[in-house]
């Protein structure tokens, strides 16, 4: 199991857009994502769970992979959020 921390930089939050790229991206992948902010955490197996935490702009949020591909796939959502979030 691998997890990274990320504040969320865009002024819009996770916003629709985004979160389905993002989606889409871990679609490509094995392992189990869970994403979390504060003390609540979801799957992240469709677009509604992430859209639930409501994270805006200076929120952080935590992914946790994990699974056969889990290094790969943090490198890339970790790329993903750096660049669009």
């Amino acid at each position: 199991m691998v997890s990274f921390e990320y504040e969320i930089k865009d002024v819009h939050g996770i916003h629709a857009r985004p979160a389905t790229d993002l989606f889409k991206l871990t679609k490509n992948y094995e392992s189990a994502v869970k994403v979390a902010k504060g003390d609540r955490e979801v799957p992240f197996k469709g677009l509604m769970g992430i859209m639930s935490l409501g994270a805006k702009q200076g929120d952080t949020v935590k992914f946790t992979f994990e699974g056969p591909d889990e290094e790969a796939e943090m490198a890339a959502v970790k790329e993903f959020m750096e660049a669009n979030l």
